[in-house]
């Protein structure tokens, strides 16, 4: 008998946007009359910006002619990528990171994933509490979690920090030694950002420790807040600490697309093996690297025109998480995030359960969120709504609220 990876079978239920994807579609089926307003997942509406579809009309025009067709890529993204992201996104702010230390994929959400294979079975991960699952659920599959606590909605080796309105949002440095550190900021689902100060207290940690974080940065460009940094490198010692994760989707629209990349500093090392090898290695094995017309899509964003518009775009989404913002708040939510992200996270009222409260705002007011006990045991009692919709239908969705009583 063939034996099977029966960590899998150790996962509870299915994918959280599935499961909601699935409550949505059974009530729509019920109520085919209903309009559905969907601030749920995290997907972009607004189209690509100008000079990335020229970039990738030219991009195709040069994979039709054999002078300039383009097969596989190289493994670790093409050198004009790599090296406009380094300057743009690194050293623009100060950060002394170099090409070859940037690693373009197809996609935060994979590289997060798989990360982790370049740690040992046995290593402790910490998670912010809520936080977004895909941490959680990748090191379940490489059996590293333990055991799952239904009540407590809990898995034993993995070492919880707490996120609530209680520590403001803020994760304490955890009581227990991990080897991995997840940090997200701006954090998904809350929307709430780290400081400055507090994000230098992880890599000062990390550093004495000898723990890696694995540190999310997919949100930065909503980033407003002079005190927030956009990157980990901005802190003092982050290169012998941390590798970084970041996303064309949600700054650029790239979520149909399919771009990202992960930074693995050569400073970083443990067990005296550079981690910038290993990934490189690894990146080799697995990774045909992302596409050519792609790539050439991603350097336009880093143009002078492509920066402009998008950075209009961005502005747009901003815009509805204000009016979601304030909308909620009027209404008499307490509401956080909004401001540094795309998210906004509410109390759930009366004591009502996060499914408890998506069922309610389903079917009253046909709006859709996200439940926040989704996201982690502390996310219980809280609820994640989206900036990413149309203004139209932001604006919509706050008049429900405001007209229709829970």
């Amino acid at each position: 008998m063939t034996p099977i990876n029966e960590n899998f079978g150790k996962l509870p239920g299915s994918y959280l946007f599935s499961t909601v994807a699935k409550k949505v579609a059974a009530y729509q089926a019920e109520h085919p009359e209903a309009k559905i307003i969907r601030l749920g997942i995290g997907d972009v509406t607004q189209p690509l910006v100008p000079a990335v579809i020229d970039a990738l009309h030219r991009a195709v025009d040069e994979m039709g002619s054999a002078e300039s067709f383009r097969g596989y890529a190289p493994d670790l993204g093409y050198s004009f990528l790599r090296e406009a992201i380094a300057e743009n996104d690194f050293k623009a702010r100060g950060c002394g990171i170099d090409a070859d230390e940037i690693f373009v994929s197809d996609g935060a959400k994979s590289d997060s994933a798989n990360i982790q294979e370049l740690f040992g079975a046995d290593a402790r991960i910490a998670v912010c509490d809520p936080v977004y699952p895909v941490y959680v659920d990748s090191n379940v599959m490489a059996g590293r979690c333990g055991e799952y606590d239904a009540a407590s909605g809990k898995w034993s080796r993995v070492i919880y920090m707490p996120v609530t309105a209680e520590n403001g949002f803020v994760p304490a440095l955890p009581d227990e030694m991990p080897d991995l550190i997840y940090l997200c900021s701006p954090n998904n689902p809350t929307g709430m950002a780290l400081k400055k100060n507090e994000l230098q207290k992880y890599v000062d940690y990390a550093n004495e420790n000898g723990a890696v974080i694995l540190f999310d940065a997919a949100y930065e460009a909503y980033i407003e807040e002079a005190d927030v940094p956009h990157s980990i490198y901005e802190c003092a010692g982050a290169e012998t600490c941390a590798i970084e994760l970041r996303s064309f989707s949600k700054n650029a629209g790239f979520t149909g697309l399919r771009l990202g990349y992960t930074v693995v500093p050569k400073a970083l090392t443990r067990g005296g093996a550079s981690l910038n090898a290993m990934w490189a290695r690894r990146h080799g094995t697995k990774f045909n690297g992302a596409p050519y017309i792609v790539q050439r899509a991603g350097e336009a964003v880093y143009s002078e025109e492509g920066k402009a518009q998008i950075r209009e775009q961005i502005m747009r989404y901003k815009k509805n998480a204000s009016l979601i913002r304030e909308g909620l708040a009027a209404a008499g939510f307490e509401v956080y995030g909004g401001v540094n992200s795309p998210y906004i996270w509410l109390k759930t009222p009366g004591g009502m359960s996060s499914w408890e409260f998506f069922d309610r705002l389903l079917e009253r007011m046909h709006i859709v969120g996200t439940p926040g006990s989704g996201f982690g045991p502390s996310g219980e009692g809280y609820f994640r709504l989206t900036a990413f919709g149309s203004y139209a239908n932001s604006l919509e969705a706050m008049k429900r609220v405001a007209e229709t009583k829970l």
